[in-house]
């Protein structure tokens, strides 16, 4: 399916060096490139904190507005060849203007995700390297953390699987749909990082990626916090994602 839909007059584009950037600029205005840099945000003393994944996340805050910039890195033995760069096929096709688009689309069709706020690639040659800001949920933590200190009720397990429900009657395949990609608010149940996601017709690919999510909770909790996931905490879960569509319930015992 196409990943470029339209886009409100509050979204800019702009040619940068090397590359080009987008932005929302009812989100950010004024704004520059320099703000993909981390070391711009250091000298201002704006670097609220940070996560490691492949890379580094950096949480900003701005003015009154609390951000995550996130540098595209890969994984898997490839990484060891090159860090963040990627084959150059065309704009449409860079990991920042693919996944920035994908969440302008989902935020606007109200599904729980973060906000877009910017993208750019630089282009070298045959490869570039990119970037991506959203906006950052507050009061939030990962399902991942959460789990380590103690075990969900089951409402909220249910709670996770309607929301999960919802993404996939949407068509949203979420490419790497795991613990720590779940964010928990005292409102809300989120889903963050679309890097390579899509809108695909319901098939098989949605009990997939649950499959993905369940191997997840194992890896997290199995060491760390073994009581904090059951198979009566995955039912509920389950519960949940059935109950959204109008589905029996799955067995509690």
């Amino acid at each position: 399916m196409k990943r470029h839909w339209p886009v409100g007059a509050e979204v800019s584009e702009a040619a940068i060096d090397g590359g080009r950037m987008l932005y929302d600029t009812q989100r950010t205005g004024n704004f520059s490139a320099e703000f993909f840099d981390p070391e711009y945000w250091r000298k201002h003393d704006a670097i609220e904190g940070s996560a490691m994944g492949r890379g580094t996340t950096w949480f900003i805050k701005a003015g009154d507005g609390h951000f995550v910039l996130r540098h595209y890195r890969r994984g898997g033995l490839i990484a060891k060849f090159s860090k963040d760069r990627y084959w150059w096929s065309s704009e449409a096709d860079t990991r920042a203007f693919a996944e920035w688009y994908l969440t302008y689309h989902l935020h606007r069709a109200g599904l729980p995700v973060p906000a877009p706020v910017a993208a750019r690639y630089q282009r070298e040659g045959l490869f570039y390297r990119a970037d991506i800001i959203t906006q950052r949920i507050e009061n939030s933590e990962s399902l991942a953390q959460r789990l380590l200190k103690g075990p969900l009720s089951l409402t909220q397990w249910i709670a996770v699987g309607r929301v999960l429900r919802r993404f996939h009657d949407a068509g949203v395949c979420h490419a790497d749909l795991n613990a720590h990609n779940i964010l928990l608010t005292p409102e809300q149940v989120y889903l963050i990082d679309f890097d390579r996601g899509t809108l695909r017709k319901r098939g098989w690919w949605a009990d997939t990626t649950l499959v993905r999510l369940y191997r997840s909770l194992e890896k997290v909790t199995l060491m760390d916090a073994p009581e904090s996931f059951s198979d009566q905490d995955w039912h509920s879960l389950l519960a949940g994602y059935r109950e959204s569509a109008g589905l029996p319930q799955p067995s509690m015992v």
